[in-house]
C-alpha cells in the first residue's frame, strides 16, 4: 500500500524520486497529476454527495465521461438501479451502499477520464464473483486502450491477466518478472522437498 501511494503521487519518496513520462512527480500539479494518475486506495473514500459526483471527481459537465467510467467498471447497471441513478446520494463514505458497490465506485472513479497510469491497491477486498469478473474484465480493457494498470494484491486470482509481477517481502523487492518466471518460481518454492532414507 506505502509503494501504492508513492506510484499515484499521494506519498513523496524519503529519498529518491517517482517519475511520470520521466518528469518527478512533484513537478506535476495536483490537478494535472489526477488527470493522468488513476487511484484506487485500499480504504475507499466516498464522499457525502451523489454517484456521478464521486465517479466524476467532482467535475461539472461530464456526465458522458462519468458514464464510460461506470460501464468501464462494470457498474452502471448497478447504478441505474439506484432510486435516482447517479444522482443517488450515497451519504458520508456511501454509508447507503454496500462495500461492493463503494469498490466498484471508486474502481469507476480511478478509471474517469482514462488516465495513462491506474493504480489499485486490493481492488477485490469487497468484491463477489461478479465484481472480480467486472474488475478483470476493466483492467483488460484499459491495457487494451494504451494505459498502465498496476495491481498491488495478496489474491493470486486478481494477477490472472497481469504481464508482470514484483514481489515484495518486508518492504524489499523478493524477484520482478514475467508473471509466467515468478509463478513457475512461487510454485517452486511451495514444492514439498523429496528426502531420501535408506
Amino acid at each position: 500500500s506505502t509503494l501504492a501511494r508513492h506510484l499515484a503521487g499521494i506519498m513523496q519518496p524519503s529519498r529518491g524520486t517517482v517519475r511520470l513520462d520521466g518528469a518527478d512527480m512533484t513537478q506535476w500539479g495536483r490537478e494535472a497529476l489526477g488527470d493522468h494518475v488513476g487511484y484506487l486506495p485500499q480504504d475507499i473514500e466516498l464522499f457525502s454527495d451523489t454517484v456521478a459526483a464521486n465517479i466524476g471527481r467532482f467535475k461539472t459537465d461530464v456526465d458522458r465521461e462519468v458514464i464510460e467510467a461506470a460501464r468501464l467498471a462494470g457498474v452502471h447497471e448497478m447504478i441505474i438501479r439506484l432510486p435516482q441513478g447517479y444522482e443517488t446520494q450515497i451519504g458520508e463514505g456511501g454509508a447507503v451502499l454496500s462495500g461492493g458497490y463503494r469498490q466498484r465506485i471508486a474502481l469507476a472513479r480511478a478509471v474517469f477520464g482514462m488516465p495513462n497510469l491506474i493504480v489499485l491497491d486490493e481492488p477485490s477486498s469487497n468484491l463477489d464473483s461478479d465484481g472480480d469478473r467486472a474488475l478483470a474484465e476493466c483492467a483488460l480493457e484499459l491495457k487494451r486502450r494504451g494505459s498502465t494498470v498496476i495491481i498491488v494484491s495478496h489474491r493470486p486470482s486478481t494477477l490472472a491477466n497481469v504481464d508482470k509481477i514484483l514481489l515484495l517481502r518486508d518492504g524489499a523487492v523478493e524477484a520482478f518478472g514475467m508473471k509466467n518466471e515468478i509463478v513457475a518460481l512461487l510454485n517452486q518454492r511451495a514444492a514439498p522437498i523429496a528426502v531420501a532414507t535408506q
